[in-house]
């Protein structure tokens, strides 16, 4: 089944033309592969994008994604290795501290797997030099079709020719070690041929493949292919389109009573999924599998790799995995980890991980009746700490360098425009590649590479000399907010929704945490997009109104077993006037769940209505009897 895509939008200036497209037809005809097909392998595995000689997460460099990753990729780490955090975000249960990996790298040379090492393949193949084939987009296509030419005339099949013959090839040039993942890839190479693509690359350059829509590969070649058979599949809940295989966290006691590292459930039956959490891993798939089979650990629902998108599903879907660091979200979320680094902007996502997470996440948002939007496919960054104190504690993955926009194309639902311009909400929308903010803190010189990015910077005026606006939540001190890369407190990103307060020229103003905040919204590149929904603004009579971290059930809801959770308001406070966009209606929810033993365990609902909102880059929760939802009059 094909995945659903958007049309390419039209890219404003002149990019340049010929060269890379050139580039492409140069070395088809020197390795006698239709071009067709190599346009369709570079576009899957890095959309044409040379990123500038810099390696994706897996080593792999240039349009055809060549892989060096002994010289690419250093030691390997995780984002969950705080000791101070509390990735489960329970009160009642003793804090779970989780004690740093051990760090770890790539294995051997000799022990990396065929499809982390096909530059120096190419190399060999073409007799140019591995730094070229890593710097030089030309050459590096040129050792991508002597790849193929070779896997080629490995299957016994001739170079040249119809494009639809070819498809073995494809499936090996993935570099995936069993049949399905590799006929997964050659999948999405033929959908792109047949439905044809036009971009205009990171480097300015303009590439089309032209569309062949009667195009039907010889997809028996995949008998051939001398991989081993799909992997065992076990209880994953994955759909069809995507190579699953089960790799589970134990639920499993040890120590003074502590248990590890998820909890048994009983979901969707006694409790709603409402969110998907984006994770990255900040590590490679190898540890991070190795590390959530772990008891002593933390644990997250799927992982998925970047060189082809495999998956991989550690806890059941029905069982609550402790990845979010709130323990409202995680039992009412599943968590997907991506393996990649958010402070390595240049060591970029690979176009196979955000095609097999769409897939994945479009099943599951079926599955659970959840809207493609943002305020239910969250990121780990939007998740609100549970009281005052974990706020600067709580995680800032995936980052600015998610591409969020590309990421809904490929789930079918991009995000347009719904209103006039004159509208009282705005959805973020920047040009990925053209939206270039500075960060720093990627590396110890301070710095961070020049990066397309799907975040936006908030200052108190329409300046970009003013301050950027506070996040008292973060700073309790009243300390400014700074351009470090995890510094969310004055952040706006793709497909998040705010309400307007104010527009002025060329800048537009939302409602972010009690304040005005002030962004760059030129008619000539916007930033946004106007569009329609649910407001909610405190009720009448009213100076401010509380927001917190989780939507817990009032007292009079617990039994007499159950431990009665605080309520503890965050900082923030929405003022009289303020409207802020609503995500979700929620009625207050706890799960009880502190031994290992599943008796004890209850689901405590109350009557307390609550309403989730975007209140700053984080989401965060109103009572529903504090406000007046205002709707546009044709929402």
């Amino acid at each position: 089944m094909p995945l659903v895509t958007a049309t390419p939008s039209a890219t404003a200036g002149q990019p340049r033309t010929g060269s890379l497209q050139q580039a492409f037809a140069d070395a088809a005809a020197r390795y006698h592969v239709p071009q067709s097909v190599l346009l369709g392998v570079a576009y899957l595995e890095s959309r044409w994008d040379g990123h500038h000689g810099a390696p994706s997460v897996t080593g792999g460099y240039g349009p055809m994604h060549l892989t060096d990753a002994r010289t690419a990729l250093a030691g390997s780490r995780t984002h969950h290795s705080d000791p101070t955090e509390d990735p489960r975000g329970d009160d009642s249960r003793p804090r779970k501290t989780v004690r740093p990996p051990a760090s770890g790298g790539l294995p051997d040379e000799a022990r990396l797997p065929a499809r982390l090492k096909t530059l120096r393949r190419a190399a060999e193949l073409t007799g140019l030099p591995a730094a070229r084939l890593r710097t030089d987009p030309a050459a590096n296509i040129r050792g991508g079709a002597a790849l193929l030419a070779a896997e080629q005339r490995r299957l016994g099949l001739r170079a040249g020719g119809d494009p639809a013959d070819w498809y073995g090839a494809v499936a090996r040039y993935s570099g995936a070690q069993d049949v399905r993942t590799a006929s997964g890839f050659a999948d999405d190479v033929y959908d792109v041929m047949r439905r044809g693509e036009t971009r205009t690359t990171d480097e300015g350059q303009r590439v089309t493949l032209p569309g062949a829509p009667r195009l039907s590969p010889d997809t028996s070649q995949a008998r051939r292919l001398g991989l081993r058979a799909a992997p065992a599949a076990g209880q994953t809940e994955c759909p069809q389109t995507v190579t699953c295989q089960w790799i589970p966290a134990p639920y499993q006691q040890f120590g003074d009573n502590d248990y590890g590292n998820h909890d048994i459930a009983d979901r969707p039956e006694d409790q709603d999924i409402n969110a998907i959490v984006i994770h990255d891993v900040e590590g490679y798939y190898d540890s991070a599998v190795k590390l959530v089979q772990d008891p002593t650990y933390v644990s997250w629902h799927y992982t998925i790799r970047s060189s082809d998108g495999l998956i991989a599903q550690h806890v059941r879907n029905k069982d609550v995995a402790w990845h979010a660091g709130n323990w409202y979200v995680n039992s009412h979320s599943i968590g997907i980890e991506h393996e990649g680094f958010l402070t390595a902007p240049d060591t970029w996502y690979t176009e196979a991980m955000y095609r097999a997470s769409a897939r994945l996440v479009k099943y599951l948002a079926d599955e659970y009746e959840l809207p493609l939007d943002r305020q239910h496919i969250i990121g780990h960054d939007n998740v609100p700490g549970t009281t005052p104190a974990t706020i600067p504690g709580m995680h800032t993955d995936p980052g600015p360098y998610w591409d969020w926009a590309h990421y809904f194309e490929l789930l079918g639902a991009p995000f347009a425009g719904t209103a006039g311009a004159d509208s009282d909400m705005v959805t973020i929308k920047p040009d990925y590649a053209k939206n270039k903010p500075v960060y720093t803190g990627c590396t110890k010189a301070g710095t961070c590479a020049a990066h397309g990015s799907s975040a936006v910077r908030l200052y108190t005026s329409p300046s970009l000399t003013a301050p950027l606006v506070k996040d008292i939540g973060l700073r309790p001190d009243g300390g400014a907010s700074t351009t470090d890369v995890n510094d969310t407190g004055a952040r706006a990103t793709t497909g998040q929704r705010y309400a307007v307060a104010e527009r002025r020229g060329d800048w537009t103003a939302i409602w972010y945490l009690g304040q005005k905040a002030w962004f760059h919204n030129p008619k000539d590149q916007p930033t946004a997009v106007p569009t329609k929904g649910l407001l909610a603004t405190p009720k009448a009579g009213v100076a401010s109104i509380p927001v917190y971290g989780r939507a817990y059930p009032e007292a009079a809801a617990y039994p007499a077993n159950v431990p009665v959770q605080p309520i503890t308001p965050l900082p923030y406070k929405l003022l009289a006037g303020q409207k802020y966009a609503i995500g979700e209606r929620l009625t207050g929810e706890y799960f009880y769940a502190k031994t290992f033993e599943l008796a004890p365990h209850r689901v405590v609902r109350g009557k307390d209505v609550y309403y989730e909102i975007q209140v700053g880059h984080r989401v965060g929760y109103v009572r529903a009897a504090d406000v007046v939802v205002n709707a546009p009059p044709d929402a």
